[in-house]
């Protein structure tokens, strides 16, 4: 079987030895490797109150196994892109997804709290370059002008995550115990393991490819500037989804049982825009990232205007999930922007989605701490999507002043 090609320079071409039937095992393949990180990223904040009895600690002390998890992406993602530069991407893929099942498999049966956050932190390593590797791998398959829905295919593993995997492994934890979860969720990293190993050709190194090769994407502005964008322009999503539990009960009054159709809502809304997010991207790229941020920015102020009302809350709930759609739009734009060092540009792509977390949750709690109440996360998140729009129209500024020039 004739080898993927290796050019990472060059837009992603078709590999005429991949045949369609073979391009889609390796994308469910990918996506499945996706749903199993998805899974046990979210998995988890469902069940700190077990955990927390577990290792007797206080359920925000067992919180920081989440920011644990986070930090392994934030650090995980560009460090392991630059040292496997001269890895190919099926040897790296297997690495990384045998490390994420090992590290849960390892958090299940953790003696104490502190090796159970330090395997956290273990298994977050791997989850960003997995993410930008596979994106790389399932662009390289197609033409250039489906490059973003083959990545939202691949990524429709961590969106039907929130939807499935999420609750089966919450409920599995409860019922049995949280163990079980992680315990599932190696079994799935295993699953991938053997799925690439069967389905992915072998690849080669592109050639003068190095840890310099790929630093040298952090000397690129376009890279800098994209990165910032899903840093910012995906914080409004998660300082929404932090704490829309509380938004449900104690803004629109709802009974705790309806969280859990809230929840859902938010992951169908995750589901739809994932895939018409990968179609308008083919369609126009920029259009997608520019238009998708200045409507967060509406729906979210909208959000923060009609919490109270749970119909209205329901809406919003399924169209902040949709915000995701300019996802695939946002990996294919930092891939194009990094030339020849497009791993390690791509995988921190999901560094800068963890930052985005990390910085919508603060900020959202912080309005709720000030007493402006859990609405105002709505508020939060336009101003965050407000700024990743600014900061998208200062890179094509830029980037058209510099194609001028030359």
């Amino acid at each position: 079987m004739t080898a993927l090609s290796p050019s990472a320079a060059e837009p992603a071409r078709p590999d005429t030895a991949i045949s369609p039937s073979l391009a889609i095992l390796i994308e469910v393949a990918l996506a499945v490797g996706g749903f199993g990180i998805g899974t046990g990223e979210f998995a988890i904040m469902g069940l700190l109150p077990e955990v927390a009895t577990a290792y007797d600690v206080s359920v925000p002390e067992a919180g920081r196994v989440i920011s644990a998890y986070a930090l392994g992406v934030v650090v995980g993602a560009p460090v392991i892109a630059a040292l496997a530069a001269k890895l190919p991407r099926k040897t790296l893929l297997l690495m990384l997804m045998g490390l994420f099942a090992l590290g849960n498999a390892l958090s299940a049966i953790a003696p104490d709290f502190l090796s159970f956050t330090a395997l956290r932190f273990i298994t977050g390593l791997p989850h960003g370059a997995y993410f930008g590797v596979a994106a790389l791998v399932a662009a390289s398959m197609v033409p250039p002008h489906r490059r973003a829905r083959a990545v939202g295919r691949v990524m429709l593993g961590l969106t039907i995550a929130t939807l499935i995997g999420t609750p089966i492994a919450t409920f599995l934890g409860q019922m049995l115990s949280w163990r079980s979860a992680f315990l599932l969720v190696g079994g799935v990293g295993a699953l991938t393991v053997v799925l690439i190993a069967l389905f992915l050709p072998r690849d080669e190194v592109a050639a003068g490819a190095s840890i310099r090769r790929e630093l040298g994407a952090f000397g690129r502005l376009q890279v800098w500037l994209t990165l910032a964008v899903a840093a910012t322009g995906f914080g409004g999503m998660f300082a929404i989804f932090s704490y829309i539990a509380k938004t449900t009960t104690d803004t629109a009054g709802l009974p705790a049982t309806t969280v859990a159709l809230v929840l859902a809502l938010f992951g169908i809304g995750m589901n739809v825009g994932n895939v018409l997010g990968s179609r308008l991207a083919d369609w126009s790229l920029k259009g997608t990232i520019g238009g998708m941020l200045a409507f967060n920015i509406g729906m979210m102020s909208v959000f923060s205007l009609t919490a109270h009302n749970p119909v209205m809350l329901f809406v919003c709930v399924f169209l902040t999930g949709f915000g995701f759609a300019a996802c695939p739009a946002v990996q294919i734009r930092i891939m194009d922007v990094a030339a020849d060092a497009q791993t390690l540009a791509a995988a921190s792509n999901h560094s800068a989605f963890n930052i985005a977390n990390a910085l919508g949750a603060w900020l959202g709690g912080l309005a709720i701490a000030w007493g402006y109440g859990y609405a105002s996360t709505g508020f939060v998140g336009a101003g965050f999507s407000a700024v990743g729009l600014i900061i998208f129209l200062i890179s094509i500024a830029t980037e058209k002043r510099a194609s001028g020039s030359r």
